[in-house]
């Protein structure tokens, strides 16, 4: 929690510095300032309001999303496996114990969500279990343990949130400029107004899922190493590659992004987990 307050202090920090920059600049060139200090608040509100609207229900989403169910009773022995393993593991990464659950999908992966390391989600797929051997599954509820270890699910999410919120702002800011000749920068009101915000959204989104990608991509890096520390190296070397036999993912959103498969074939720069071969690259530099 120290980390995470750290973290949003900083980026709130980083915010309000901007902001007294640019009432300086504004006041330079004219510009109300008021409704500069006002157009932050408003992308602020709704950049981060998003975000953390869909860490809350993200649990919930996912369930309902890719049909898992919850072990609350072992019906059989892979299932208590399952609970055995993930609370092994998560005493182990001084957590809470995670609700276990399976969702049935011919793909290898797996994925965590959830609020806070406590109160937290790890699902398989019903392929995985099929597909891997014991001490690969192993590795992979590792690999989903470390991500909850971290606090990657909130720390994405105030990433998320604040280039959402430069987006929201720059956006409307340079539209308003665009269409009011500098004297205004949210009262367009006009179609051209809000073409001209619909398009700087969409090419400073792109922009923005490259930083969020970047930093996914890092995260995996560091739930790969949470994962050979509490199972062996060698197991999740096992594990990635198996997955070089997958099937693209059928996870969406944030699940993909947390997920042990990666979400396709694009350019790196979009992906949200490193190539496997970079991967198991990071991996046996450790061993």
């Amino acid at each position: 929690m120290k980390r995470i307050f750290l973290f949003l202090l900083t980026n709130l920090a980083v915010i309000a510095v901007l902001s007294i920059v640019l009432n300086v600049v504004f006041s330079v060139l004219g510009v109300d300032r008021s409704s500069i200090s006002g157009l932050l608040v408003f992308a602020a509100i709704f950049g981060f309001g998003g975000s953390f609207i869909s860490l809350a229900i993200s649990k919930w989403m996912a369930k309902r999303s890719t049909g898992a169910v919850v072990i609350e009773q072992p019906r059989n022995a892979t299932e208590q496996w399952l609970i055995n393993t993930v609370s092994r593991q998560a005493k182990a990464a001084n957590i809470g114990m995670p609700e276990v659950a399976i969702y049935d999908s011919p793909e290898m992966n797996a994925f965590a969500t959830g609020m806070n390391r406590n109160n937290a989600l790890v699902a398989v797929s019903t392929g995985l279990l099929r597909s891997m051997r014991q001490d690969e599954v192993e590795a992979v509820l590792a690999h989903e343990i470390s991500h909850v270890a971290n606090g990657d699910m909130v720390t994405l999410t105030l990433i998320q949130g604040v280039v959402n919120t430069f987006v929201i702002f720059f956006a409307r800011l340079i539209a308003g400029m665009l269409n009011n000749n500098g004297n205004n920068n949210n009262q367009g009101g006009g179609f051209a107004y809000y073409a001209t915000v619909f398009a700087l959204e969409m090419v400073f989104g792109i922009a923005a899922s490259i930083i969020v990608m970047w930093f996914s991509r890092q995260r995996e890096y560091r739930a790969d190493a949470g994962a050979a520390r509490l199972e062996g190296p060698q197991k999740m070397i096992a594990a990635l590659e198996r997955l070089k036999h997958n099937s693209e993912s059928h996870l969406e959103g944030s699940m993909m992004a947390f997920g042990i498969a990666s979400g396709g074939k694009k350019s790196e720069l979009f992906l949200s987990h490193p190539p496997l071969e970079k991967r198991i690259a990071a991996l046996k530099n450790t061993v």
